[in-house]
């Protein structure tokens, strides 16, 4: 049941822009699936979903090979900058902090030691000046239509 219901998740996320967990259950229950938010919650994590803005995204849409799922949140950066000899500063669209951060420690890049993210700003902390100059021209790559500083 759970590994139906997960499929059927995906499904649903590809056909439809879903907003809430809540929104999820009741298009399930469409389909004639009964589901809790408290399981859908969890099924969300166990299959890598993210929320990109306000929306759901399916793992498919969010890939870790290649940059996919940078230009997929591509859109929601708005600016770059450097602040000191170890910590970058992004600048997103409201909401979409979070999902850019998570991309950044997902994507494992040897210049970043961590991040800290709040509603609109994420502060990328690097072990030194090379490691930042090396991260603000990958960062520009996969972020091509940020304002950079």
């Amino acid at each position: 049941m759970q590994t139906a219901r997960r499929a059927e998740i995906l499904r649903i996320l590809k056909q439809e822009s879903i907003t809430r967990q809540e929104d999820l259950v009741k298009a399930l229950a469409s389909r004639g699936m009964d589901a809790t938010q408290a399981s859908i919650s969890r099924d969300l994590k166990e299959l890598g979903v993210a929320k990109v803005g306000d929306r759901y995204i399916a793992p498919q849409n969010v890939r870790s090979q290649g940059n996919v799922k940078f230009e997929l949140l591509a859109g929601f950066v708005t600016g770059i900058a450097p602040a000191g000899a170890n910590l970058t500063v992004i600048k997103t669209s409201t909401g979409a902090a979070q999902s850019v951060a998570v991309a950044l420690d997902e994507s494992a890049w040897s210049e970043i030691v961590g991040t800290i993210s709040g509603d609109d700003t994420i502060f990328v902390a690097t072990a030194g000046v090379r490691q930042q100059q090396s991260l603000m021209v990958r960062l520009a790559q996969v972020f091509p239509k940020a304002r950079q500083s």
